[in-house]
């Protein structure tokens, strides 16, 4: 992106971006230009939604949280069995990760990473899996084209969790 583009963008994170965060933007701008649909509200709910989903560092992480924290995807339980975890301890390895916190076996398989979820920490799997899950809806059944507000948009990510925020 230009030097304009980038001074817009700094204010929203405190004044001054770091050389990772500069990186983290572009590599998902890039997937977005390869692979999104040329709408640039899509374009900024997808930057909005990383920069939320990765605590403003712009670069995949992993969820936050205790090893017991993520039993509450272990296939015992009702959000378990939706996100596709079969065995004990998938909760913890189908863990977030990435930009948009991948979550789940069923969703690391359909981005053919099942069997080497850290992929998902790859900046430019990362952006891929951001950009083509949020368009076709791979997430939570709905898709970026399926909303107008910003607002609403949240919905192909995390329900309305921190919408208001991330508009």
């Amino acid at each position: 992106m230009n030097a304009a583009f980038f001074a817009g963008v700094r204010p929203l994170f405190g004044g001054s971006l770091s050389q990772s965060q500069v990186d983290g933007i572009n590599t998902i701008i890039k997937a977005f230009n390869e692979r999104g649909d040329g709408d640039r509200r899509h374009l900024a709910y997808l930057l909005a939604t990383a920069k939320h989903e990765t605590a403003d560092t712009m670069a995949p992480i992993h969820e936050r949280g205790t090893k017991a924290y993520f039993d509450k995807y272990e296939p015992s339980t009702k959000i378990g069995k939706a996100l596709g975890n079969t065995a004990p301890g998938d909760g913890y390895r189908y863990r977030g990760r990435g930009f948009a916190q991948l979550t789940g076996r069923g969703n690391y398989r359909k981005f053919g990473i099942e069997d080497q979820p850290d992929k998902a920490l790859d900046p430019e799997i990362a952006a891929n899996i951001l950009v083509i899950g949020c368009l076709k809806g791979w997430f939570t059944g709905k898709a970026l084209g399926d909303y107008e507000a910003f607002r609403d948009m949240r919905r192909v990510v995390n329900g309305t969790d921190k919408a208001d925020l991330i508009a």
